[in-house]
């Protein structure tokens, strides 16, 4: 069931939920959260689309703000909210509520949206695209329990890990740290098989990819070594090599899907490695609502001094991160074209 509201309210806005909820048969509530959805037209098909498929895992009323452009100096005073509620089929397994804000509206969404909160259940935060690099200092962003940002849509990626880290609040998290749990976890236990000290780690993976940056700083970070950063010709994120005495650890995916696992004394074995798409990465965030300390940690690290190394030359392809004291992945040039919407 679709319902539209024209130069409507808040309160209006609750009304035709609760009517609609009646009309279809299903008064009562049964939505664990709420995601908020701040994004523009362009993008909020695909943002809404990824939140309705993770809603299958994760029952949630989804507001979705789209802040619409004001084109002249009339309809920039002239403040307006219009929205369309979703109920049933149309909506996944929860509720959608998609407000477009119009004028000085723009400016006061937390206003708009705060009384269509799911009461006493925990608010989630996600920016496809074009998040603050403040998350905790937004508005919209101080509503929520967990903020999502993707840093892989950002123009220049490398410089906002550097606004995320300085801006760091206790639940902030990124889509380009989730796309990297399957490599931390693949990695995580082949070091456990394996009783031998690393003494060095190379990273390889596409330009301009900050999961390969938050990789790298994890295991700099974890295993105290120097971590080199190469670049390959992707898709994102394609080896991992941790070099011992013994021989190398290799975890190699040249096609992103399939993985092959190198490890010394034993046979090569395939293991499934593939790209995920948003909704999956969605899913993962909304398992856990607490400030995750390992991406605080990972994203802290030496980002610092990325900026001061960015600073003073132009980086190599090939540079080194390593505990705090040593070097950090550097800063790449910062021309290059424009980001792509999303990536997995």
């Amino acid at each position: 069931m679709k319902i539209d509201l024209t130069e409507t309210t808040s309160s209006k806005i609750n009304a035709a939920l609760v009517q609609a909820r009646r009309d279809i048969g299903t008064p009562a509530i049964g939505m664990v959260l709420t995601l908020v959805i701040v994004t523009d037209e362009e993008n909020a098909y695909d943002a809404l689309k990824s939140a309705n498929d993770a809603s299958h895992e994760h029952p949630s009323r989804i507001v979705v703000v789209i802040k619409r452009v004001s084109r002249s100096a009339r309809s920039r005073r002239d403040a307006r909210l219009d929205a369309e509620v979703r109920v049933g089929a149309d909506a996944g397994t929860g509720e959608t509520v998609v407000l477009r804000l119009h004028g000085e509206l723009v400016d006061h969404a937390q206003s708009v949206v705060l009384p269509l909160l799911l009461p006493d259940a925990p608010v989630v935060v996600w920016w496809p695209d074009g998040a603050p690099s403040d998350l905790a200092g937004d508005p919209l962003g101080a509503l929520g329990q967990r903020r999502i940002s993707d840093t892989y849509a950002c123009e220049n990626p490398q410089q906002a890990l550097g606004q995320r880290a300085a801006a760091y609040a206790p639940g902030d998290t990124d889509l380009s740290w989730t796309r990297i749990t399957p490599w931390r976890s693949m990695l995580a236990a082949a070091l456990d098989q394996q009783s031998v000290k690393v003494a060095s780690v190379v990273v390889e993976g596409e330009d301009e990819n900050p999961s390969c940056e938050l990789l790298a700083m994890w295991l700099a970070d974890r295993l105290q070594v120097p971590v080199r950063r190469t670049i390959s010709a992707g898709p994102g994120l394609t080896s991992v090599r941790l070099e011992t005495k013994d021989g190398d650890i290799v975890l190699d995916r040249a096609d992103g899907a399939l993985a092959t696992l190198c490890m010394p004394g034993q046979p090569d074995r395939a293991v499934a490695l593939k790209r995920r798409d948003t909704a999956e990465l969605l899913a993962e965030e909304l398992r856990r609502l607490d400030p995750d300390n390992t991406f605080e940690a990972a994203l802290k690290f030496g980002v610092a001094k990325l900026a001061a190394e960015g600073s003073a030359a132009p980086a190599p392809a090939e540079t080194e991160a390593a505990p705090a004291a040593a070097e950090a992945p550097a800063a790449k040039p910062a021309a290059k074209p424009a980001k792509k919407a999303s990536a997995k």
